[in-house]
């Protein structure tokens, strides 16, 4: 039987799901974005425009046998649809959780029924998430995380025997201002902060302490040195039901993770992880406790890493059927 051309379409400038999902189904991963038009509702829609002829192209040229499209946003979909009512192509849709919880997208959740019924599958994080496509009628693979194929690093210096590293977006649910009090508390801990500040409230960068390094968007060779050097990698999210890339992407590095005490989170980082309420002496509690137990986090970490690589081969057997069939 002959390999599907897999394409992988996501109006983003970076998705390292995207590419890793595309990689292990032996495809290929296209960021389909216009930044001129950046992300203001006055030029939403030429930017849209732009990225949905952008997406037809790329199609034709490709002509792939299967499509894979990232939402959010969701209209990333009407491109890929149309493409498929044309040529008769089939597509996957590979559903973040903030294209269900984000206010902005639960707005047209409609418009993703509309086009998750039409799909072959809408991959989701979690059973919440599945629950909710299913109820639309539509067809479901749950998928929490995928095997991450770091890029060859380049060497991160550190200058402190404690380092620890904050995969961050400074998005609505990251409580950067409550890290900043925990690291504050813990000055013998040197912290580094991945994203761009920009995005950050001004009074939040102001508290920032001396221990606390903003990295800016690194190349991901940068983040993966970042990552192989630091003693564990923290993420948070005040949102339920929200996969952290971050964690996963420090789990299949071998790296502990630190990230918030919620039900689902702690079903999928049951190992190698500490769990904290995000709230500053919580965290700095965290932080302790973490240095404590290093060695065995670590080790876990690597078997948890192996019960990933394990369940995927189950996910991607299940992909591979649907679009076999």
């Amino acid at each position: 039987m002959n390999e599907p051309n897999v394409l992988f379409v996501s109006w983003a400038e970076d998705c390292s799901r995207s590419d890793n999902i595309a990689r292990q189904l032996g495809g290929k991963s296209v960021m389909v974005y216009s930044p001129q038009w950046g992300s203001r509702y006055a030029t939403i829609l030429a930017k849209y425009a732009s990225q949905a002829w952008k997406t037809m192209t790329l199609l034709r040229q490709e002509r792939p046998s299967v499509v894979f499209v990232m939402t959010p946003p969701t209209v990333a979909c009407a491109p890929v649809w149309l493409y498929g009512l044309l040529t008769g192509t089939p597509y996957i849709i590979d559903a973040h959780s903030g294209a269900f919880l984000l206010p902005r997208w639960r707005r047209v959740l409609f418009l993703h029924r509309f086009f998750s019924r039409r799909a072959l599958s809408t991959l989701v994080t979690n059973p919440f998430l599945d629950g909710i496509v299913r109820n639309w009628g539509a067809r479901t693979s749950i998928v929490p995380d995928v095997p991450v194929r770091l890029p060859e690093p380049r060497p991160w210096p550190m200058n402190s025997p404690r380092n620890i590293t904050l995969v961050c977006t400074f998005s609505t649910d990251e409580p950067v201002a409550v890290f900043f009090e925990a690291a504050r508390a813990t000055p013998d801990i040197q912290f580094f902060v991945t994203g761009d500040p920009a995005a950050a409230d001004s009074t939040t960068l102001a508290a920032k302490p001396s221990n606390v390094t903003l990295t800016g968007f690194i190349p991901r060779a940068d983040y993966a040195g970042l990552v192989l050097a630091s003693d564990a990698v923290m993420t948070m999210t005040t949102r339920d039901n929200t996969m952290q890339r971050g964690a996963y992407e420090a789990i299949y590095a071998g790296k502990p993770v630190i990230t918030a005490n919620q039900p689902f989170l702690r079903r999928e980082f049951a190992k190698g992880t500490v769990h904290v309420d995000l709230n500053p002496e919580a965290i700095s509690a965290g932080f302790r406790r973490l240095y404590a137990n290093l060695d065995d986090l670590t080790r876990e970490a690597g078997i948890l890493r192996d019960e990933k690589k394990a369940r995927w081969e189950g996910v991607s057997a299940e992909l591979r059927g649907l679009m076999a069939r």
